[in-house]
């Protein structure tokens, strides 16, 4: 076989570092801080990710070994982003929205053996989340913090003093483009969370895709503000595809709110802004609320997934602000983009019809990515956009097994990855999610499993079954409604306030259901099992509670 005559320049996530801060030593990267900014050039930001790296390799962190990040968006969580990975080490970002006892199962799955904690006081505190859950963690040897939060973790190491005692200079492993360098988990839909090994040529060639004109198109004259969370998803690529182009980058930290996104976008002149439907949901109802107070004209593109964005939210904001949203979809396994909804040349001069009919898909197969639709038997469906199938992916940024979990799963078919999301693909390629085959409930981006809210709710001593089904809901797209049983000798002696009580404890206030009706029975299928179709009809027209 003749080969190419190409040089040995592996893929990895060093040549970010190096791009930036050579190239673009004068860029900003812009962080919320309260009410106020705190702002670094890339230069600035280069040196600290180096003396990170230092700091990491003193306190015995080597190659291949995790190191947890339990952060909000900002710059210490960029400068461990790049830090991590090119000194041979894997980052592994923790979602902190996740019940604790998955928490603590991920970091032990994982081995991490430094977290890097973020300190900012918020409304989910970080240092608090892991002091609850301490006793149970096997391996971490270090917390490192990133303010001056007090803490009963120990070892606690402070942030910047580990960076002030190291050099700014680093000299970076050669690396083989193979070896891991992100690990990022599922939300736990069912059973524990599952975790996505990502090599350094994965996130390269993903970000290669996101700065390509039919990608997301960043280049170094953005601003790219990623409000989903860096924790989900490694922000769907955003902050290794900025940092490689040079985009200056716009951090909101714990600041959610519509009246902090809406400044910073004005403030900072944001380009590119991403996040899940709720998000922007929650700030088309600010700019309605007080037409004329925001300037966002300096948006070109609000990319949207983690749930389906709503038709009406997709034209309002192209018709009233001239802000075009990018539809998405993707997942943890595909590091994570998959498709964009981006129209094609000839389909701009459709009728504003049927332009929204193709936005409001989750779009095509992004370069890189193959997909295609298969029935139950695993033969592919036609692209007709009405025969359902099953979506089955493949490409080189999609995990072919999960991490720690070899030959245990059947998400993987014939070298396809079963996504467990049911689509219709049209003529023109472009996808439409129509259910989804297993029964979870999408709730602000976030994955709840029905599953884990059942049994719960089943463990309570005068519950005989339980189900949980989604119900559409205006803000957060999906929300859970627990339909119960009680026991023959408790039937009308169980109130709901009796289950929230117990699950309350189990879950964080989002998995927790927007209401409770108790039932006679659980309608079963032929094979014993609860069927939930049945159900979903029965209760199509319910009324969850404001």
């Amino acid at each position: 076989m003749l080969k190419g005559l190409m040089m040995d320049y592996p893929l990895t996530t060093q040549h970010f570092i190096d791009r930036a801060t050579t190239l673009f030593a004068r860029k900003e990267i812009v962080t919320k801080v309260g009410p106020n900014t705190e702002r670094l050039t890339y230069g600035e930001w280069g040196r600290r990710v180096n003396q990170l790296a230092n700091a990491l390799k003193r306190l015995g962190v080597g190659r291949g070994d995790r190191v947890g990040t339990l952060a909000w968006n900002n710059t210490r969580h960029l400068e461990a982003y790049l830090a991590v990975p090119s000194m041979g080490a894997v980052l592994h970002t923790l979602n902190l929205r996740l019940p604790l006892d998955q928490l603590a199962y991920i970091i032990n799955h994982a081995e991490d053996k430094v977290i890097i904690v973020d300190g900012t006081a918020a409304p989910i505190n970080c240092v608090t989340l892991l002091e609850k859950i301490k006793d149970k963690l096997t391996t971490v040897k270090h917390f490192i913090i990133t303010s001056g939060a007090q803490t009963t973790l120990s070892p606690a190491l402070a942030y910047e003093d580990l960076l002030k005692a190291e050099s700014d200079n680093h000299a970076w492993p050669k690396l083989d483009e193979n070896e891991a360098g992100a690990l990022c988990y599922t939300s736990g839909t069912t059973g524990n969370p599952k975790g996505a090994l990502y090599s350094h040529r994965a996130l390269v060639l993903h970000s290669f895709m996101e700065a390509m004109s039919d990608g997301l198109g960043l280049a170094e004259r953005d601003v790219v503000m990623p409000v989903v969370p860096m924790f989900h998803a490694n922000a769907w690529g955003l902050a290794y595809t900025a940092t490689m182009v040079g985009a200056k980058q716009v951090f909101p930290g714990p600041h959610l709110t519509g009246p902090d996104l809406l400044g910073l976008i004005q403030s900072e002149k944001v380009t590119v802004t991403a996040g899940v439907p709720t998000i922007w949901l929650g700030i088309l109802a600010e700019l309605d609320k007080n037409p004329g107070k925001y300037d966002i004209s300096s948006l070109r593109a609000m990319p949207v997934g983690g749930a389906a964005a709503p038709r009406a939210m997709i034209e309002a904001y192209e018709k009233k602000y001239h802000v075009p949203i990018l539809h998405a979809w993707g997942m943890t396994e595909l590091t994570p983009v998959g498709t964009i909804s981006q129209l094609k040349s000839y389909m701009q001069d459709l009728p504003e019809d049927k332009r929204f009919e193709y936005r409001s898909k989750q779009g095509t197969a992004v370069t890189g990515i193959e997909l295609r639709g298969v029935d139950e038997e695993g033969n592919a469906v036609p692209w007709d956009g009405k025969t359902m199938g099953e979506l089955e992916v493949r490409g080189p940024w999609v995990v072919k097994e999960y991490y720690k979990m070899e030959g245990s799963s059947d998400r993987f078919h014939n070298g396809w990855f079963r996504t467990g999301d049911v689509v219709t693909i049209d003529d023109e390629g472009f996808i439409s999610i129509t259910d989804r085959t297993k029964d979870l409930v999408k709730s602000g981006g976030e994955w709840i499993s029905s599953i884990d809210l059942e049994n719960a709710i089943m463990g309570h001593p005068k519950v005989l079954e339980a189900a949980v089904i989604a119900l559409p809901h205006a803000k957060w797209q999906e929300r859970p409604l627990a339909l119960v049983v009680a026991k023959p000798d408790f039937k009308g002696q169980i109130t709901k306030q009796e289950i929230y009580d117990l699950i309350g404890t189990k879950f964080n206030k989002l998995w927790l259901p927007d209401d409770i009706v108790f039932i006679d029975a659980v309608p079963k299928t032929s094979v014993g099992k609860f069927d939930k179709k049945v159900l979903r009809d029965q209760f199509k027209d319910f009324k969850l509670p404001e």
